[in-house]
């Protein structure tokens, strides 16, 4: 579905990633890992093309740069950690943006399934009862919610998420993910995520590519790629310990120590 190779992206002087080559195909929801500077984020700026970069970048075999705006959003869909909305839209013209892109004429049974597409994104993220309340006055979890609704709405092949979940409590953490994880169920989607939660990444990724200093250092399933030798190399830590100890407080009743 999208092949990523030679990738390079430099600002100045400086290189943020340096060729590095990848591939995503249908049914897999792709995480990508690593410390703070280590690229994630540009990755992903490319593949969406808001960043300049040399290397080729290819949807379906084709050149990603020979692609219109309106087709590309067609097959790729971006969803950013932070939206910074000064306008008063309703939740519900928020969504219908999503449909931009494939907008038909006025009438005839395209309009038909613009509409089943935006009541299908409402339904699955739950939006209902927000649908007329401007976006101003939404939590981060709503909002979060809605630009998601939205991204459904869109319906491209490929979701890149870029730490969908930053910011966000539990609750919306794990709507958020099972969200995702449902609408990867149906053929012929992936999914591209930027987390720093480890735990999240081997939760729900099938694969992931382990990021240091703009280079990948390991790619493949998650359980190939998230060893302790790699995540300990990568993050100068004994991860699994660290995670061990976080997560061994919370024992049951039976076992005692529960906080």
């Amino acid at each position: 579905m999208l092949e990523v190779k030679n990738l390079t992206v430099r600002f100045g002087a400086l290189t943020i990633v340096d060729t590095i080559s990848f591939s995503i195909a249908p049914g897999q929801w792709l995480m990508v890992v690593g410390p703070n500077g280590a690229g994630k984020t540009t990755i992903i700026s490319a593949v969406s093309r808001s960043v300049p970069y040399t290397g080729q970048i290819s949807f379906a075999g084709e050149d990603i740069r020979q692609k219109k705006s309106r087709d590309l959003a067609r097959c790729i869909g971006v969803l950013s950690q932070n939206h910074y909305v000064g306008y008063g839209f309703t939740v519900e013209e928020v969504i219908r943006l999503g449909r931009y892109a494939h907008a038909p004429g006025l009438w005839g049974d395209k309009q038909k399934d613009l509409e089943e597409k935006i009541a299908q994104a409402i339904a699955k993220t739950g939006m209902e009862p927000f649908l007329k309340q401007s976006v101003l006055t939404l939590s981060g979890g709503e909002l979060q919610r809605t630009f998601l609704a939205q991204l459904f709405a869109q319906d491209p092949k490929l979701l890149i998420l870029d730490e969908p979940t930053n910011h966000l409590d539990l609750v919306y953490q794990k709507q958020v993910f099972q969200l995702v994880q449902e609408w990867l169920k149906q053929p012929g989607r992936a999914v591209i995520s930027v987390v720093h939660d480890l735990s999240l990444a081997r939760a729900y990724g099938t694969h992931a590519i382990l990021m240091q200093k703009g280079r990948i250092v390991s790619a493949g399933t998650t359980r190939e790629v998230m060893t302790p030798e790699n995540l300990n190399a990568v993050y100068t830590m004994d991860v699994f310990d660290w995670m061990q100890r976080l997560y061994g407080q919370w024992k049951s009743p039976e076992e005692g120590n529960m906080l």
